[in-house]
């Protein structure tokens, strides 16, 4: 847990003391619990964020909400109410970010979600208004690997999800969309972060002798299900969710998940992409940064992170010719310049916010990326 001495204690590190500070970013994320695989190289992603922009210093105030919907609206209306904070952060999970949409827009504060469902910006109204998401929408990504699928000449699919936000999402997509592809969708499975055995559901998925299966889960509790699969005998193709793009997914899964399927973020397979990528550029720079903060590579959970921070740095030049940091004028011009942002390469893809968009992504953000030999390798 991520306490308040640690936070005094990063601003120490970084030179960012309150008296000092002209700019507060509050974060909350989830570094310990069933999201901890997501939120754990956020809280390492925190010293390597910019400790001066524009001329102002920035204090950013990090709180780990253990994975906890309630816990995570405590720590975003502290960090509005006490920290007063001009931008808000988090979380890392789809529920735990939907509390702090009322929030947020409760405070005029722009929130910057660090999670994947599209119901935290859409569909657009007074609320979301305040809200921006830097992972690409969920719908987008199931579009791009139903797509894949379709073209792999399956024509049955069964599904398994976490029973949340993040699944049911999925799963709505896919209902949707799989038909008018030709494909059938032959169960709806779900499964809890913190099960510890899908064997039920999973018996009921090879029993309707799908093509093949589909895993709409994050982090490592998505491990689970595709272990279980092939632990009794289920030998066709499983896609996953770029939720699973991280190396602990692949250490915990080992020689099941090979061959797990996944469209994902520029970030995951930049390697891959040709020199001139524009996505290499944004991905260097916080691999470097990161580098240099903990000593080993990020993960793509942690570009989340560097990706919110990336909208804010970007919007403050033009806000603080409107007002000074702290003020509601302040922070009401933030969300207007992060709203038109244009042609911005990330890690996660290539945004361009409207004020009926505030995800901004098409399915040029979504790579097609195979777990291979232990590593993800984009699939040409």
């Amino acid at each position: 847990m991520l306490h308040k001495s640690w936070m005094i204690a990063l601003a120490t590190v970084l030179g960012l003391s309150s008296a000092q500070a002209q700019i507060k970013v509050g974060i909350t994320m989830s570094a310990s619990g069933p999201g901890a695989a997501l939120g754990q190289p956020q809280s390492k992603t925190v010293p390597a964020l910019p400790k001066e922009i524009a001329g102002q210093k920035i204090t950013y105030f990090a709180l780990d909400d253990e994975s906890d919907p309630t816990k995570g609206a405590q720590n975003g209306r502290k960090l509005i109410t006490e920290e007063k904070v001009d931008v808000l952060i988090g979380s890392s999970l789809t529920p735990v970010s939907l509390p702090l949409i009322d929030i947020a827009a409760e405070a005029k504060t722009p929130l910057m979600t660090m999670a994947a469902a599209a119901v935290l910006v859409a569909p657009m109204d007074d609320k979301r208004k305040w809200v921006f998401k830097v992972v690409p929408n969920d719908d987008i990504m199931a579009n791009a690997i139903l797509k894949y699928i379709a073209k792999t000449g399956a024509k049955t699919l069964g599904y398994i999800g976490v029973s949340d936000a993040y699944g049911e999402g999925y799963y709505k997509v896919l209902s949707e969309v799989a038909p008018k592809l030709g494909v059938t969708l032959t169960g709806h499975e779900v499964y809890a972060r913190s099960d510890a055995s899908v064997t039920g559901q999973v018996l009921k998925i090879i029993a309707t002798k799908p093509d093949a299966v589909f895993v709409a889960s994050a982090g490592t509790p998505a491990v689970l299900p595709q272990k279980a699969l092939r632990e009794r005998g289920y030998k066709g193709p499983i896609f996953q969710t770029h939720g699973v793009a991280t190396e602990e997914f692949i250490k915990l899964g080992g020689k099941d998940v090979d061959g797990a399927i996944f469209t994902g973020e520029a970030f995951t397979v930049v390697n891959d992409l040709p020199a001139d990528s524009p996505f290499r550029k944004p991905t260097t720079a916080f691999i470097d940064a990161y580098k240099a903060a903990n000593g080993n590579i990020p993960s793509i959970f942690g570009a989340h992170l560097w990706d919110s921070m990336s909208h804010v740095e970007r919007a403050i030049p033009a806000a603080l010719k409107v007002a000074k940091p702290g003020t509601p004028e302040f922070r009401a011009a933030l969300r207007d310049e992060i709203e038109k942002t244009k042609d911005f390469a990330l890690n996660n893809g290539l945004s361009n916010m409207t004020p009926d968009n505030h995800n901004g992504y098409d399915e040029r953000s979504a790579f097609v990326i195979e777990v291979k030999d232990g590593a993800f390798h984009l699939v040409k």
